[in-house]
């Protein structure tokens, strides 16, 4: 007689991923705090450039375009390739909303700068468009070439590791699914 319950049973362990990476699961989350840093950090910076210095400003630009495509990769290594068509342009998106909301908030407290001078009410507006333009266009250039460097190292272990056939598989879109 066969028997209806198992003699042993099995333990369900849920795991949970850990809050860093929780937080990179969701486009809406990471973008819109990239764009909260991002622009925190901008108004830190700016506001104490020692006396006009264009190597510190330079600096300034090169830790912030490292800050957003580093939360971009923090994102997009969660998914396939496939998925990023629509998640880069969303993340441009939601991080220039971030740093909207931000810079609004800076403007209120007079601590938003446009170069050396603090801007204002008018300026919010070509802020926005500025922040918009620039942000899509890095991240989606980031975006491609982090592509190309990810096809380049899955095609480079997969030959090392033997796998000519998932490489041919994956070239004519054969994914098993």
């Amino acid at each position: 007689m066969p028997g209806f319950f198992p003699r042993h049973t099995i333990a369900w362990k849920v795991e949970e991923p850990p809050a860093f990476r929780a937080l990179t699961l969701s486009v809406v989350e990471i973008g819109l705090l990239a764009g909260v840093i991002y622009r925190l950090v901008r108004a830190l910076l700016l506001a104490h450039v020692p006396g006009g210095s264009i190597v510190y400003v330079g600096g300034i630009y090169v830790v912030l375009a490292l800050l957003l495509c580093g939360a971009a990769a923090a994102h997009l290594g969660n998914y396939p390739i496939s998925h990023w068509v629509w998640r880069v342009p969303l993340f441009a998106v939601l991080e220039v909303c971030g740093e909207m909301a931000t810079s609004v908030l800076l403007i209120a407290l007079h601590r938003e700068r446009i170069g050396t001078a603090r801007a204002d009410w008018d300026d919010w507006p070509s802020l926005a468009v500025h922040a918009l333009a620039l942000r899509t266009l890095m991240v989606c250039l980031f975006a491609l070439v982090l592509a190309g460097v990810v096809q380049v190292v899955r095609n480079a272990l997969l030959r090392h590791t033997n796998r000519g056939s998932t490489v041919a598989a994956v070239r004519e879109g054969r994914t098993g699914g």
